[in-house]
């Protein structure tokens, strides 16, 4: 069974003359935008995704190749997996759990 893993990535350019990052960014998301098999959410901070755990390493390899393809001479590639095998994960699941147990600490 093919089940979704949870992961976070963070795809930094180093080498690069501006130190901006939006435009790798943007164009790692078009990477994701392209794919039917990965979910995301852009954070601040980095992308969350789900799919398989093949596709998201999938995924994650080929938004780790567009800085390099913009010029980009260094990169360095943050990847965390939450791979649950006991229940289904997904994205929203996770932020209920926390919501849910939010509630009922404080007694709701």
């Amino acid at each position: 069974m093919n089940r979704n893993v949870v992961a976070e990535v963070s795809v930094v350019p180093l080498g690069t003359e501006q130190p901006g990052v939006s435009q790798y960014v943007a164009a790692c998301i078009d990477i994701l935008d392209k794919r039917d098999d990965v979910h995301y959410q852009l954070t601040p901070m980095g992308t969350i995704l789900e799919g398989t755990l093949d596709a998201v390493f999938d995924a994650v390899r080929q938004m780790h190749e567009v800085p390099f393809q913009k010029g980009a001479k260094r990169v360095v590639t943050t990847l965390k997996i939450d791979d649950r095998r006991d229940k289904d994960l997904t994205m929203k699941g996770k932020v209920e759990s926390v919501m849910k147990s939010r509630s009922h600490a404080k007694g709701t």
